[in-house]
């Protein structure tokens, strides 16, 4: 790999880390309540906090005048509502340095002339999608200033499967920088590269589902396992009319799917797993990253149960929502190394 595509895919990588900081402080954000506790966005002005007492008691007015104050938090005084406030603007201001950090170093590898026409354009919708997540995130705050004092969760599950798609995109380009050729890696046969694809769709659509069970608070219901109170399928799971409601706005139904999820996605990943070893002699790299995707799978498996058994516990929840970047850049890695990204 010559220098240009070192700098670039540590530039990159530096862009995942971050994009994973601010899922995490994103999460911390929401179970602490603290996500509608800035009601402006300012993108400028809202880069510095509250700079003196006069300052704090504005903001704290105009949080007095939002739906959650009124419905949840009117016993706060000031003391209270900084905690809530700092969450969200770190929250915030990772997202401002995200931006920078990916639009300047752009800028000089742009006007220093390293980016080839690929690579420029794959930056480019880069950029777009970083933008349009900037956007996405005050669309989401905005539903939780209006009537009710909790944000849509369907706008809470594109805000957050648009993050981890940019990670993906950015860790993919990455991987194609420092992995170039296609003999670096070894190919594994045409079932486990369908195999591998059919997990990544799972993937993605668990993580819909585990921002709609964060969305809707389903994770305080049915905390037991493996079954959901005394039954495997539980009978409110098709209350609403119509029917197609249960799947995005039942609590019940949320979370049986999420269940159901990480039950397919496991016995998927055990039969990767089972096909790599075999054929280990041949397919050492992707033998290695099956038994990365066999562990982190467990751990987030157990970290889910985990969660689900306290109630969501916050920070066995952080843990679950950390442990989900690791497993979604394992599958990334494995379908790299097999030839499928």
């Amino acid at each position: 790999m010559h220098k240009p595509e070192r700098l670039i895919a540590g530039w990159l990588l530096c862009g995942c880390v971050l994009i994973f900081l601010m899922v995490i402080v994103g999460g911390i954000t929401r179970l602490t309540g603290s996500g509608l506790s800035i009601t402006e966005w300012n993108v400028v002005k809202g880069t510095l906090p509250p700079l003196n007492e006069a300052e704090w008691k504005l903001a704290f007015a105009k949080y007095k005048e939002s739906p959650q104050f009124r419905s949840e938090n009117i016993t706060f005084n000031l003391l209270q509502f900084k905690h809530i406030f700092w969450w969200e603007f770190f929250h915030r201001l990772l997202g401002r340095v995200i931006g920078v950090v990916f639009i300047f170093p752009f800028l000089y590898f742009y006007f220093t002339r390293r980016l080839d026409s690929d690579v420029l354009r794959k930056l480019l919708v880069l950029l777009g999608l970083g933008a349009l997540q900037g956007f996405l995130g005050w669309f989401m705050v905005k539903s939780g200033l209006i009537n009710l004092p909790h944000v849509s969760h369907y706008r809470l599950a594109v805000h957050l499967i648009t993050a981890f798609l940019i990670f993906g995109y950015s860790f993919r380009m990455a991987l194609n920088l420092i992995y170039p050729l296609p003999a670096v890696l070894c190919r594994l046969n045409k079932r486990v590269r369908n195999l591998s694809t059919v997990l990544l769709l799972l993937a993605i659509l668990q993580i819909i589902y585990g921002a709609l069970v964060a969305g809707l608070h389903a994770g305080k219901i049915y905390n037991s396992f493996p079954k959901m109170g005394s039954r495997w399928v539980p009978s409110e799971i098709n209350v609403l009319q119509p029917c197609w409601k249960n799947f995005t706005e039942n609590l019940v139904t949320v979370q049986f799917i999420h269940r159901t999820l990480a039950w397919l996605i496991g016995i998927l990943i055990c039969i990767i797993w089972v096909i790599g070893v075999k054929k280990r002699g041949a397919f050492l790299k992707q033998t290695q990253s099956h038994h990365v995707l066999l562990a982190l799978f467990f751990l987030q498996f157990l970290l889910g149960i985990a969660t689900l058994l306290t109630s969501v516990s916050i920070p066995l929840a952080v843990l679950h929502q950390c442990c989900a970047f690791f497993l979604f850049a394992g599958i990334l890695f494995h379908l790299h190394s097999s030839k499928v990204a």
